[in-house]
């Protein structure tokens, strides 16, 4: 499953209106941080192919939702289920800690 790129007028619907989790990777252009993630989310979105939903926020396009969501740094990587945040990481994680997450909420 590919990463689906969404905006703050899409956000609600795809995010918080989803069946399935949803796991919010909040980037931007200049975060070497976030380009080194890139990569790593990918290869999940592959792994969790129809149990999770994959998304990416670019903050510089969509200032709103990662204010309404509390986002402070980058990258940031939020889980919602069913309209819910259950799971927030700030920073460069590895993908064992993701994963980790990720299953907690299956």
């Amino acid at each position: 499953m590919t990463v689906v790129e969404v905006t703050d007028a899409t956000f609600p619907a795809v995010v918080l209106e989803s069946e399935l989790p949803v796991l919010v990777d909040y980037w931007a252009e200049w975060c070497s941080p976030c380009k080194q993630l890139a990569p790593i989310i990918d290869e999940l979105a592959d792994e969790f192919d129809g149990q999770i939903r994959f998304v990416r926020l670019d903050t510089g396009s969509n200032p709103l939702t990662p204010a309404d969501h509390r986002v402070m740094g980058l990258p940031t990587l939020q889980i919602f289920h069913h309209g819910t945040l259950v799971s927030s990481f700030k920073g460069s994680k590895n993908k064992a800690v993701i994963i980790k997450a990720l299953r907690a909420v299956l």
